[in-house]
Protein backbone atom coordinates (compact mmCIF):
# COMPACT_ATOMS: atom_id res chain seq x y z
CA UNK A 1 0.00 0.00 0.00
CA UNK A 2 1.36 3.40 -1.03
CA UNK A 3 0.58 6.29 1.27
CA UNK A 4 0.72 9.71 -0.38
CA UNK A 5 2.16 12.32 1.93
CA UNK A 6 2.20 15.41 -0.27
CA UNK A 7 -0.99 17.44 -0.45
CA UNK A 8 -2.12 18.94 -3.73
CA UNK A 9 -2.77 22.68 -3.91
CA UNK A 10 -6.52 22.00 -3.83
CA UNK A 11 -6.18 19.82 -0.73
CA UNK A 12 -4.08 22.47 1.00
CA UNK A 13 -6.71 25.10 0.21
CA UNK A 14 -9.50 22.88 1.58
CA UNK A 15 -7.56 22.10 4.78
CA UNK A 16 -6.73 25.73 5.52
CA UNK A 17 -10.29 26.80 4.69
CA UNK A 18 -11.67 24.10 6.98
CA UNK A 19 -9.42 25.24 9.83
CA UNK A 20 -10.22 28.93 9.32
CA UNK A 21 -13.11 29.04 11.79
CA UNK A 22 -13.10 28.37 15.51
CA UNK A 23 -16.20 26.16 15.35
CA UNK A 24 -14.61 23.79 12.81
CA UNK A 25 -11.35 23.68 14.77
CA UNK A 26 -13.36 22.80 17.88
CA UNK A 27 -15.31 20.09 16.04
CA UNK A 28 -12.03 18.66 14.81
CA UNK A 29 -10.54 18.74 18.32
CA UNK A 30 -13.57 16.95 19.72
CA UNK A 31 -13.50 14.30 17.00
CA UNK A 32 -9.81 13.69 17.62
CA UNK A 33 -10.73 12.84 21.20
CA UNK A 34 -13.41 10.40 20.06
CA UNK A 35 -16.25 9.64 17.69
CA UNK A 36 -19.40 11.77 18.07
CA UNK A 37 -22.77 11.94 16.42
CA UNK A 38 -23.47 15.13 14.51
CA UNK A 39 -26.43 15.78 16.82
CA UNK A 40 -24.19 15.45 19.91
CA UNK A 41 -21.74 17.90 18.37
CA UNK A 42 -24.54 20.31 17.48
CA UNK A 43 -25.92 20.34 21.01
CA UNK A 44 -22.82 22.19 22.25
CA UNK A 45 -23.06 25.12 19.83
CA UNK A 46 -25.33 28.12 19.78
CA UNK A 47 -26.34 27.54 16.16
CA UNK A 48 -28.77 25.41 14.22
CA UNK A 49 -28.24 21.73 13.57
CA UNK A 50 -28.07 22.55 9.85
CA UNK A 51 -25.25 25.02 10.47
CA UNK A 52 -23.24 22.39 12.35
CA UNK A 53 -23.91 19.92 9.53
CA UNK A 54 -22.41 22.44 7.10
CA UNK A 55 -19.31 22.80 9.28
CA UNK A 56 -19.00 19.01 9.39
CA UNK A 57 -19.36 18.89 5.59
CA UNK A 58 -16.49 21.37 5.16
CA UNK A 59 -14.26 19.29 7.45
CA UNK A 60 -15.27 16.13 5.61
CA UNK A 61 -14.55 17.71 2.20
CA UNK A 62 -11.08 18.61 3.48
CA UNK A 63 -10.57 15.00 4.54
CA UNK A 64 -10.02 15.98 8.16
CA UNK A 65 -12.96 13.96 9.44
CA UNK A 66 -14.73 10.80 8.34
CA UNK A 67 -18.49 10.49 8.58
CA UNK A 68 -20.31 7.18 8.72
CA UNK A 69 -23.90 6.13 9.15
CA UNK A 70 -25.01 4.01 12.07
CA UNK A 71 -28.75 3.55 11.91
CA UNK A 72 -30.29 7.00 11.75
CA UNK A 73 -27.25 8.72 13.24
CA UNK A 74 -24.24 10.12 11.42
CA UNK A 75 -21.06 9.58 13.40
CA UNK A 76 -17.92 11.57 12.77
CA UNK A 77 -14.33 11.05 13.79
CA UNK A 78 -11.06 12.69 12.87
CA UNK A 79 -8.94 11.14 10.13
CA UNK A 80 -5.47 10.79 11.64
CA UNK A 81 -3.88 10.17 8.24
CA UNK A 82 -5.01 13.51 6.83
CA UNK A 83 -4.11 15.29 10.06
CA UNK A 84 -0.63 13.78 9.79
CA UNK A 85 -0.34 14.98 6.18
CA UNK A 86 -1.40 18.50 7.21
CA UNK A 87 1.06 18.41 10.11
CA UNK A 88 3.86 17.37 7.72
CA UNK A 89 3.00 20.31 5.47
CA UNK A 90 3.16 22.74 8.39
CA UNK A 91 6.46 21.19 9.51
CA UNK A 92 7.92 21.89 6.05
CA UNK A 93 6.77 25.51 6.27
CA UNK A 94 8.32 25.78 9.72
CA UNK A 95 11.60 24.30 8.47
CA UNK A 96 11.66 26.75 5.55
CA UNK A 97 11.16 29.78 7.79
CA UNK A 98 13.60 28.57 10.44
CA UNK A 99 16.31 28.16 7.78
CA UNK A 100 15.61 31.68 6.50
CA UNK A 101 15.85 33.09 10.01
CA UNK A 102 19.10 31.15 10.61
CA UNK A 103 20.59 32.63 7.41
CA UNK A 104 19.53 36.13 8.49
CA UNK A 105 21.06 35.58 11.93
CA UNK A 106 24.31 34.49 10.28
CA UNK A 107 24.40 37.61 8.11
CA UNK A 108 23.72 39.86 11.09
CA UNK A 109 26.42 38.10 13.14
CA UNK A 110 29.19 38.75 10.59
CA UNK A 111 31.99 40.92 11.94
CA UNK A 112 31.29 44.62 11.82
CA UNK A 113 34.73 45.18 10.28
CA UNK A 114 33.53 43.75 6.99
CA UNK A 115 31.01 46.55 6.70
CA UNK A 116 33.17 49.38 8.16
CA UNK A 117 34.91 51.80 5.76
CA UNK A 118 38.52 50.85 5.05
CA UNK A 119 41.31 52.97 6.57
CA UNK A 120 43.61 54.40 3.97
CA UNK A 121 47.19 55.20 4.67
CA UNK A 122 48.10 58.82 4.84
CA UNK A 123 49.75 59.46 1.54
CA UNK A 124 50.35 63.08 2.35
CA UNK A 125 54.10 63.65 2.62
CA UNK A 126 55.22 66.49 4.77
CA UNK A 127 58.33 68.46 4.05
CA UNK A 128 58.67 67.43 0.47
Amino acid sequence: MVVRIELSDEEIDRVFHALSTATRRDILRRTIEGEHSVSALASDYDMSFAAVQKHVAVLEAAGLIIKRAEGRERLVRADPAMIARARALLARYEELWRSRIDRLDAILAEPAASTAPHDTENTDTEGA
